[in-house]
């Protein structure tokens, strides 16, 4: 047993009232709008179906540890119902958060999530980057790695992240580079793009733009952060159906000059050139059949990978 644990020596199925729950390991965690909307409608339309997982504390009598179960107890919150089913876990609080990690193999953790997990087990348990390297099965660079992100990554921008409003991926691969350079503005762009919960891409162009903007362009993006995305968005599919119109364009002109050149061959026109004109136009003839069979090649390969793309990604969503 570790410090601070009890044996729990109850039935494996508890009732316990929301106001018994200890949710000190919310912080570790992101939430999602989408995925707490799901568990909202699933919990109304069918009541709660899985047990969350606590572990007794050892601060005050009849209070509980929230080990796993986060989203089920919020959406609980919301429903207005006043218990929650638990299983009682016979472990030390250390030992419950790692099985508890280790029990989600369908959601694969964020290098965030990892490091505000890892720092909650050194600064909460006392357990050093060895200890820690040792229970996850990693290097101590590893365990160093993720430690030193959570530490540079500004709070303020972790809150957004945990709250759902920025992609952790996001925050670590382009907010964090910014941060380092400049910390007071990465931490006022994260707060003007958090509302619009930018996906990944976005929050990439979003920090390209101010990384690269003068000190005029970035005062306008963070007063109108959804006007750059809406007018960046515009210009992409401007460009886009712009170079798809073009090459019908182009193929339909193409056509036509080749029905137009063949009317000339039919009505005798190559017979009418003289014998140095006939070498130019082998010459020409050679040149454009090279241009064309390399054009159509391509079109070709190009039809067929597109057609493959679109069959997985039918396949896919099936």
């Amino acid at each position: 047993m570790g410090k601070g644990a009890k044996s729990c020596d109850r039935e494996p199925m508890i009732e316990l009232e929301l106001h018994q729950l200890d949710r000190r390991y919310e912080q570790i965690r992101t939430s999602s709008r989408d995925r707490d909307a799901r568990i909202l409608a699933s919990l109304d339309r069918c009541g709660q179906q899985l047990p969350v997982v606590v572990v007794v504390t050892g601060n005050a009598e009849g209070r509980y540890v929230l080990v796993d179960g986060y989203k089920r107890v919020r959406a609980l919150s919301k429903l207005r119902c006043d218990t929650v089913r638990a299983v009682c876990w016979d472990l030390a609080e250390e030992e419950a958060l790692l099985l508890g990690r280790l029990m989600h193999t369908a959601e694969v953790a964020s290098a965030l999530e990892q490091g505000w997990l890892l720092r909650e087990l050194r600064d909460r348990f006392e357990l050093g980057i060895e200890e820690l390297a040792r229970r996850f099965d990693r290097s101590t660079s590893w365990v160093s790695r993720r430690l030193g992100l959570v530490s540079e990554l500004p709070d303020a921008i972790q809150q957004l992240v945990r709250r759902g409003q920025l992609v952790p991926h996001a925050a670590m691969k382009f907010l964090l580079p910014l941060a380092r350079a400049n910390r007071q503005g990465a931490v006022e762009l994260a707060a003007a793009i958090a509302p619009l919960r930018p996906s990944t891409r976005q929050t990439e162009a979003l920090c390209l733009a101010y990384a690269r903007g003068n000190k005029q362009s970035r005062a306008y993006l963070l007063q109108h952060p959804d006007l750059f995305l809406r007018a960046r968005k515009s210009a992409d599919s401007s460009l886009s159906s712009s170079a798809a119109e073009q090459l019908i364009r182009d193929l339909g002109a193409l056509g036509g000059i080749a029905r137009r050149a063949r009317g000339h061959v039919e009505r005798g026109a190559v017979r009418e050139l003289l014998p140095p004109e006939h070498q130019k136009l082998r010459g020409r003839v050679h040149s454009v059949r090279a241009d064309a069979n390399d054009l159509f090649d391509r079109l070709t390969q190009e039809i067929e990978d597109a057609g493959r793309a679109h069959e997985n990604g039918d396949s896919q969503t099936s």
